[in-house]
């Protein structure tokens, strides 16, 4: 039986392993916070003040610029994916000539909201296989259907009304 211990979620973690489990968002929120810094960079501060609203990290702001705030999240409390979730819609809706999110995080948030997005969209790619055509990642059973991993977040947050469609077959 000691044998098995080995295998059990948290047997055997020392405090520093804690802080990289999967249930731990605050890299990947802080990584998506330093993304937003670059995007809003010289824009009004009206504009980042609303994009810390949006993400809900209204309570972690004390007018710092958005670079240490992604640095004190990093260095924070734990995260929730809810929580990144958040961030990720927020920074879906800034201006179109933002970067990419990261594939992990567009993957995490994607299978994430697949089951608690609101039920039109669940129901949308229920039955389906949803590939990220620029990732590498799917998720799901069944035909498969299609979009870049960032319009596959978009949809599923709420941020776009476009669903990945299926590929046309040649």
């Amino acid at each position: 039986m000691s044998d098995l211990a080995r295998f059990l979620p948290l047997s055997h973690r020392s405090a520093d392993d804690a802080a990289a489990a999967p249930s731990d968002r605050r890299g990947q929120i802080a990584t998506v916070v330093a993304l937003a810094a670059s995007a809003l960079d010289g824009a009004p501060f009206d504009r980042r003040r609303a994009f810390v609203d949006e993400a809900g990290l209204s309570g972690d702001d004390d007018g710092a610029s958005l670079a240490e705030l992604a640095g004190r999240i990093a260095r924070g409390r734990r995260r929730s994916v809810r929580e990144l979730t958040a961030v990720a819609r927020a920074y879906l809706r800034l201006p179109s000539d933002r970067r990419p999110l990261p594939f992990d995080i567009a993957g995490a948030i994607a299978l994430a909201a697949s089951t608690s997005a609101p039920f039109a969209r669940r129901a949308a790619i229920a039955g389906h296989t949803v590939r990220a055509t620029d990732a590498g990642w799917t998720f799901g059973r069944g035909p498969e259907i299609s979009a870049s991993a960032d319009e596959i977040v978009a949809f599923l947050t709420g941020v776009s009304d476009s669903p990945p469609r299926r590929s046309p077959v040649s």
